[in-house]
């Protein structure tokens, strides 16, 4: 196994919202689809498909976004500090600042704009 992790989903009650909270955060743009069998859809993360790890926005039946659970670690760049400064602007609320995690980098907790905790993860 290379990762233990290979896929994620970011639960949305509002696609468009939780698109836009997104893109404006880490300052990219995310592909959408519409699986219509499955009644969702997606906005996909910018992800390496070939060698890393992929995830997305997911708007659909038994998706409820939670700030209780499981934490999705996202790439926070070169610094977290920049996504970081984003994320109130963009309708998140920052609820753990940058933290050192010593020799392991930095990072940070925060709630999107559909009410999920996430964080964010940098080595500087």
């Amino acid at each position: 196994m290379k990762n233990a992790v290979n896929w994620f989903e970011i639960p949305a009650k509002d696609f468009n919202r939780a698109k836009s909270f997104y893109e404006d955060v880490l300052d990219a743009k995310f592909e959408t689809q519409t699986m219509e069998e499955m009644g969702m859809t997606m906005a996909f993360f910018p992800a390496d498909w070939e060698n890393g790890i992929g995830g997305g926005i997911a708007f659909g039946p038994g998706y409820e976004p939670s700030d209780k659970g499981a934490v999705i670690y996202l790439n926070g760049g070169d610094d977290l500090t920049t996504p970081l400064s984003k994320v109130e602007k963009a309708g998140g609320k920052v609820i753990v600042p940058k933290t050192s995690l010593g020799p392991n980098g930095f990072m940070a907790h925060f709630i999107d704009s559909e009410g999920n905790r996430v964080a964010f993860h940098s080595r500087n």
